[in-house]
């Protein structure tokens, strides 16, 4: 008889997104169309200023091994953006180039928090916070959040939750698209720092914002972990590099755990990565498509009874309230694939407890596939 898997393992939900680009796949494969509003990422490439640096590593580099925690000059460049978006210092000594935002994240935990630790999350949100916290032996802590609070923690949430270590908190977020203002952020980092609280924020859709300020934890706290990612305003979502800024004292034990997980960071990623903050005019190019892309759903869905949105202030999703229509999210987005070839996200990929009645909708895609997905939606409600 072979061992059984490991109980961490176990406590691992599976990423329901990636079950429905795995179904979509298949309708496709047999010969189906699909309008793909379930995945979130760009739909374009890297921006050309980090193709032609790829280009131009493969043949004058070695693409050999690099330090732990990035190449000095991107690490360098990073500090610069902070400086020169959110007028802050930011030491590149502070500065950790990771694997996209998904090695970043098990490098914060593991740096920050000890197992059985209570991690604070808001509800609903990205489901791999829950499913990386589990696998560390971590206790993931939902904070049920609502329409009027914009679907973000608040410090009266808080005050309910017991004895926490950490929260994380994401601006703009996945799925709902909302943000917390600067002095939101500043007294949830205070409410933090006064409790010996490791604040964690999710920045990776930063410059991807339609309305609302941009405020990163770095003007805020001296003690927060900042995550981003080359992702989604960089369109690199393939290319798997992201970042940290973290306080000085938690630099050596990331690196040292770096070391051993990853070595480094892919050496090509991280060449193109550096140029890919030349190509902002490309990139901004992408956001005002995607504010387009937002705004033609939020006039287009309600005619296909899909009328309870939440306005995204940036990322490229809307969150949709769908509890009159089902009371089982995952049925209506089986249905919805299978007869309209749509492709959406059920509500229980982000909220475990009441997301039976949501679904998330990316935006991420083309303006002519937003039309269409309008277009075919309202079809199939008419049936």
């Amino acid at each position: 008889m072979s061992r059984p898997v490991s109980r961490r393992s176990g406590a691992v939900d599976p990423f329901i997104v990636m079950d429905v680009m795995a179904a979509a796949a298949e309708k496709e494969a047999a010969g189906g169309t699909v309008v793909h509003l379930e995945v979130g990422q760009p739909s374009t490439p890297a921006p050309r200023t980090a193709l032609a640096a790829a280009h131009a590593a493969l043949d004058g580099d070695r693409i050999g091994y690099v330090a732990a925690l990035g190449m000095p000059a991107l690490r360098e460049r990073i500090a610069r953006h902070y400086r020169d978006t959110y007028g802050a210092e930011v030491s590149p000594e502070r500065v950790i180039v990771t694997t996209g935002s998904s090695g970043g994240f098990p490098l914060a935990f593991l740096a920050s928090f000890d197992a059985g630790d209570r991690v604070a999350l808001a509800a609903p949100g990205y489901p791999a916070y829950r499913n990386i916290l589990a696998a560390l032996n971590l206790e993931a802590v939902d904070l049920p959040t609502s329409a009027a609070d914009r679907f973000q923690p608040t410090l009266g949430a808080l005050d309910k939750a017991g004895p926490i270590a950490g929260l994380i908190v994401a601006s703009p977020s996945n799925p709902t698209g909302t943000m917390v203002s600067r002095s939101e952020l500043k007294a949830l980092a205070d409410w933090c720092d006064a409790r010996h609280v490791r604040l964690v924020s999710d920045e990776i859709y930063h410059g991807i914002v339609y309305e609302g300020e941009t405020t990163s934890a770095v003007e805020v706290s001296d003690h927060a972990i900042v995550v981003n990612s080359f992702s989604k305003y960089f369109s690199m979502t393939g290319w798997r590099i992201g970042w940290l800024i973290v306080p000085p004292e938690l630099v050596r034990p990331i690196e040292r755990l770096a070391q051993n997980f990853f070595i480094s960071v892919p050496t090509l990623s991280q060449h193109a990565a550096l140029a890919a903050f030349d190509g902002r005019e490309e990139l901004d190019g992408h956001v005002r498509r995607y504010k387009a892309n937002r705004d033609l759903l939020m006039a287009g869905l309600p005619a296909a009874g899909l009328d309870r949105l939440t306005p995204a202030q940036g990322a490229f999703y809307i969150y949709a309230d769908v509890s009159h229509l089902t009371n089982d999210s995952r049925d209506f987005c089986t249905r919805m694939l299978a007869e309209a070839g749509v492709a959406t996200t059920p509500g229980v990929d982000f909220d475990r407890a009441r997301g039976t009645g949501t679904l998330r909708i990316s935006f991420a895609g083309s303006t002519a596939e937003m039309e269409e997905a309008v277009r075919r939606l309202k079809q199939w409600r008419r049936v």
